[in-house]
């Protein structure tokens, strides 16, 4: 068998660079093309509150900045110096599968409001802006009810941490929640892709860790240690960049689904319960 001359050999092996180098652009092509897609998983099925225990949750229509009517769920408090707990969700499914967090909140006399997002079960397509646009309006709907916003707590869940932070630098709210925050969505994509331009190709990018510098409210921040989605080191960070009062929890058991515990249910309540309310007594009813 006749061997291969230098100059055979480099043009074999510059064609299959050449070759893995196409792969590799389409495949990164795809990926931008289809961020949307891999980054937002709405649940198929609506929003019913009475089909998951939250009977006393009425739907709050408003219009957003860029035109779509949007509906969330609120409840109001059952006493003129409970605060009312604001829930973004997470990045799937729908707010009925959070109901478990929310349950307690409301057995509490607290107000809730479960903030609907577009494209979860509204008109319109899932986005960074879009979402904070969604949040603005739900919020204002909900000032016009006379709730104010330091009668409000904030409490974001997974990529939904994203949107708590962004409104907490907006409304002067009188705490903030986090559950497995992140630092930024390119961070974690990098982390977990380190073989993919990520931080190149996300658009929707939730860049908590610069402005958590800017939010003034006191902070809780829960993670899970064994978290693979956002694993705990990111969260670690954002609370360090966090100002004072802060506090965080870690749980060692849990991951990034199973965070929301009995126990972790109870520091919620208490930290809840530490929040100076004497002000809202001069609130309508």
């Amino acid at each position: 068998m006749k061997a291969l001359s230098n100059n055979q050999v480099y043009r074999r092996t510059g064609g299959w660079l050449v070759t893995l180098a196409l792969v590799y652009g389409v495949f990164v092509g795809s990926l931008a093309l289809m961020q949307k897609d891999l980054l937002y998983f709405p649940g198929a099925v609506r929003f019913v509150p009475q089909e998951y225990s939250l009977k006393e949750l009425e739907p709050l229509v408003a219009t957003t900045e860029d035109g779509l009517k949007i509906t969330s769920w609120y409840s109001p408090p059952r006493a003129c110096d409970k605060m009312t707990v604001v829930f973004f969700q997470g990045n799937a499914g729908h707010l009925g599968y959070r109901n478990y967090k929310v349950r307690p909140w409301l057995d509490a006399g607290y107000g809730v409001l479960m903030v609907g997002y577009r494209g979860f079960g509204n008109v319109g397509v899932p986005s960074e802006e879009g979402f904070y646009m969604d949040a603005q309006a739900a919020l204002d709907a909900v000032r016009a009810k006379d709730v104010p916003e330091n009668g409000m707590v904030f409490y974001g869940e997974s990529l939904g941490t994203g949107v708590a932070v962004q409104m907490a630098t907006e409304y002067a709210v009188a705490a903030l929640i986090l559950e497995a925050p992140y630092t930024s969505l390119p961070d974690v994509g990098a982390d977990r892709y380190p073989w993919m331009p990520v931080r190149w190709l996300l658009r929707d990018r939730y860049d908590s860790l610069y402005k958590i510098k800017k939010v003034h409210a006191p902070l809780l921040l829960l993670h899970g240690e064994l978290d693979r989605v956002v694993p705990v080191k990111f969260g670690k960070e954002l609370f360090a960049e966090a100002g004072q009062p802060k506090q965080a929890v870690y749980v060692p058991e849990a991951g990034h689904n199973d965070v929301y515990n009995l126990k972790v249910q109870q520091i919620v309540l208490n930290f809840l319960s530490t929040i100076p309310t004497d002000f809202l007594l001069n609130r309508k009813p």
